[in-house]
């Protein structure tokens, strides 16, 4: 029998405990000048967008900010397999979340047929070499799994397909997905077996349950870093000095109507 339901005041309860606790790790991250590298992988529609909306919502996004990658153009296709990603990399003081990664190629390249199997070995070895360069760079690298199960799957799926303001998630990629089911499910064996390193061993978030996958995975990564929390200045605010300003008539401008 599954968990209890949770409830919904908990969550937002426990949520906003810990953005309070992710705006405390966003100032000591630019305060120690720290570089951050999360990377959030899984099927789809395994929540990873769900968990990235909710550690990002009040966070500053010149500390904070989101890599969502585009298919690579013809150009990209040419380079370095590695080298659009490092142009995503954080610099001093900022966090990185990367809404899938790299491991695109131990994923849906290989299953869909969009690499070479030359590529593919090469990634496979190729890759807890690079994570190490980025660790001995001074980046702070976690990652993590969104495991999902497929009549969950199902479920949001069709909740996209027939939701008008979810429809755009659904893409004929997530068709493909389905149909290769067990493909993809060796593709993430494969890839474990090549990249859960001791140096850099991959997080596996259970995600059936949506609020306790996002609870989960926000505190796990606050637990991360050792951070502290950091005390602001006290700040008197001035009286506005509007001394030789007139202000022009509010009918020069054009206002937006007042609908509701």
């Amino acid at each position: 029998m599954g968990k209890k339901k949770l409830d919904k005041k908990f969550y937002e309860q426990e949520l906003e405990q810990l953005q309070i606790e992710l705006v405390k790790l966003q100032e000591w991250v630019k305060h120690q000048g720290l570089k951050v590298v999360v990377i959030f992988e899984g099927r789809d529609a395994a929540g990873k967008g769900g968990v990235i909306k909710r550690i990002t919502e009040k966070l500053n996004p010149r500390v904070c900010r989101v890599a969502a990658l585009p298919a690579p153009t013809e150009k990209e296709k040419t380079q370095w397999y590695f080298q659009r990603y490092v142009a995503h990399l954080p610099s001093a003081g900022e966090m990185v979340l990367f809404d899938r990664s790299w491991y695109n190629r131990a994923g849906v390249e290989k299953v869909m047929g969009f690499c070479s199997d030359e590529q593919y070995e090469e990634f496979l070895h190729s890759c807890p070499e690079f994570e190490r360069m980025l660790q001995r760079s001074g980046i702070i690298l976690i990652k993590y799994w969104f495991s999902v199960s497929d009549e969950e799957q199902e479920k949001r799926f069709l909740g996209r397909i027939n939701t008008p303001i979810k429809r755009w998630k659904f893409s004929p990629m997530d068709l493909e997905s389905r149909n290769r089911w067990a493909e993809y499910s060796e593709a993430k064996d494969k890839m474990f077996a090549y990249t859960d390193t001791k140096q850099c061993p991959w997080w596996v978030v259970p995600s059936d349950d949506k609020k306790r996958a996002r609870l989960n995975c926000i505190s796990h990564l606050l637990s991360q870093i050792d951070y502290q929390e950091l005390s602001y200045p006290e700040i008197e605010l001035p009286e506005i000095n509007k001394e030789g300003y007139i202000r022009k008539p509010m009918d020069d401008q054009t206002f937006v109507p007042e609908k509701y």
